[in-house]
């Protein structure tokens, strides 16, 4: 029996606060999309995978806490409260040592135990700001 999806979601949490992109890029299908809605949709496992490691090289203390975590049918909604401080290049600038403090929610659409496709809404000018990229 696969994974429901509020069990993939919540390994996907842990494995995000690891900042395990090997862990993460296991729980999308290959040809899955992460659409980040301030973001150019990603498609596809190892474009996913890269992303993560580009993000955890960025911000290493990144995490987040979930603030709900609901589930029906195929779709899983995480709520959630996330953190982080700007250490390395990211968007084209180099680091500021920035902390970023956000609010946001992602829609999770698994089958078959695994991650087919991912929806993303958090508001990326305030997280710039904070951390001091250009918006």
């Amino acid at each position: 029996m696969s994974l429901s999806p509020r069990q993939v979601v919540e390994l996907w949490s842990s494995a995000f606060n690891r900042q395990d992109a090997d862990a993460l890029a296991q729980l999308y299908a290959e040809d899955a999309v992460n659409w980040q809605v301030a973001e150019k949709p990603l498609q596809g496992r190892e474009v996913i995978r890269e992303s993560f490691r580009k993000f955890f090289r960025a911000f290493p203390d990144s995490g987040f806490r979930q603030v709900n975590l609901l589930e029906d049918g195929e779709w899983a909604a995480l709520e959630w409260e996330g953190w982080g401080t700007h250490r390395g290049e990211f968007a084209g600038t180099s680091p500021s040592g920035r902390p970023y403090q956000l609010r946001g929610c992602g829609f999770f659409q698994v089958r078959e135990g695994k991650i087919v496709s991912q929806r993303g809404y958090w508001d990326r000018i305030t997280w710039f700001r904070q951390v001091g990229i250009p918006v």
